[in-house]
Parts: structure tokens; C-alpha cells; sequence
């Protein structure tokens, strides 16, 4: 009885497995594929940062004094630092969304997807540089003198 399927020779078979296992199977990806880990989680990020916003400011109507607090634990460097990675996430997500939009609705989109990305990175990284140094400028000048 013969099958459509020929069974795997013993030596062929043998060295496919051993160059796949040398070489790995990691997907390295491709820039398009890193823009859609990066979207998702700092959607995610925003989202939680938002449901933390909502939730302290609700203890106005609780207690203002115990809304007082928790405004004045956000006055520190740690958190100095947290907002400017809350700041670039929310700008890169905004950013890969108009991408995103374009790469869908625009007819040439998909023809024109990996420039676009390199472009929102490039006015990411331009509006990130003084925005970070004017967030920054305050708790360095607090923390080192000046």
C-alpha cells in the first residue's frame, strides 16, 4: 500500500534538526512587528495609568486631606521619572495610532508603513529630547543643587 507522505530518511531528517536547534527558533521580527508589541503595551501602560488617575481623584470627593497625600507622594524623583515614561508612552501610542489609521484606511498605507514608522520614531525621539529635559529640570536641580 503506498501513501502520498514518504517517511523521513534517518540522515536528512536527523540534520535538519540539529541545524534548527544550532540556529534556534527565535523570530527576531521586523520593525513592523516590534510597532505592534510596543502599541499594545503602551496602550496598556495609559490604560492603568488612566484607572489610577480616576481612582485618586475620586478621594476629593472622599477626603480632600487624604486626596493632599497622595498628590504630595507624587512629588518625588522616582515618580518625576515615571511621568516621563508615561509621557513618551502615550506619545508613541498616539503617534503608531495615526500609522496605524493611515496604514489602514489610505490606499497607498501598507506601501508606505516602514517610512511612516521611522518617521513617528523620529518625531517621538524630537519631541521626547526637550521634553524630557524640561520635565527632568526640576527634580535634577532639587536632587543635585544648581
Amino acid at each position: 500500500m503506498s501513501t502520498t507522505a514518504s517517511p523521513a530518511t534517518g540522515t536528512g531528517a536527523a540534520q535538519g534538526a540539529r541545524r534548527s536547534r544550532r540556529r534556534g527558533t527565535f523570530y527576531k521580527g521586523d520593525p513592523g512587528m516590534w510597532s505592534w508589541v510596543a502599541h499594545r503595551i503602551t496602550g496598556v501602560l495609559t490604560f492603568f495609568f488612566l484607572f489610577a488617575h480616576v481612582l485618586d481623584t475620586a478621594l476629593v470627593r472622599v477626603s480632600p486631606n487624604a486626596y493632599d497625600e497622595v498628590i504630595a507622594t507624587y512629588k518625588t524623583p522616582l515618580v518625576n521619572l515615571i511621568e516621563v515614561g508615561l509621557v513618551g508612552a502615550v506619545l508613541y501610542h498616539a503617534l503608531n495610532g495615526i500609522r496605524v489609521m493611515l496604514v489602514d484606511f489610505w490606499a497607498k498605507g501598507p506601501k508606505y508603513q516602514r517610512p511612516m514608522l521611522w518617521v513617528i520614531l523620529g518625531v517621538w525621539v524630537l519631541v521626547m529630547i526637550p521634553g524630557t529635559y524640561y520635565m527632568l529640570e526640576r527634580t535634577v536641580t532639587e536632587m543635585f543643587g544648581g
